[in-house]
């Protein structure tokens, strides 16, 4: 079977490493972004399957983001996975108005991660 594609963006470059790393290890090819305003270039270079997205950026926001890629046909329907340290539960609402799957609490558990993104790819 070939290996899901997992876009990861989040500003924080040691993070961003960091996670790239153990996906890979898990077996799964990732595509480090560090800079929301290049979402869309990155998802045109390799079709990512999943997009894991830090909602908290200082250029532009995890919710500016998506909304970057969900305006775009070819890439409405690639499931988006956000991940944030100051997610609350009221906040669900807005994930889906912005066709935000989920939100995972950081700091993350790799296992955990792993399981949902799984989940969410059908794998």
């Amino acid at each position: 079977m070939k290996s899901k594609t997992v876009m990861v963006v989040d500003d924080d470059k040691e993070f961003l490493e960091e996670l790239a790393i153990a996906l890979e290890l898990h077996g799964f090819n990732a595509i480090a972004v560090n800079d929301a305003n290049n979402i869309v270039q990155a998802a045109s270079r390799q079709m990512p399957d999943i997009v894991l997205l830090d909602l908290k950026m200082p250029r532009k926001s995890g919710f500016q983001a998506a909304n970057d890629l969900k305006e775009r046909p070819e890439f409405a329907r690639i499931p988006i996975i956000a991940m944030s340290s100051c997610y609350k539960h009221k906040d669900s609402l807005l994930l889906k108005v912005h066709g935000i799957k989920k939100c995972i609490s950081k700091p993350l558990r790799a296992d955990t991660l792993v399981e949902e993104i799984s989940r969410i790819v059908g794998e």
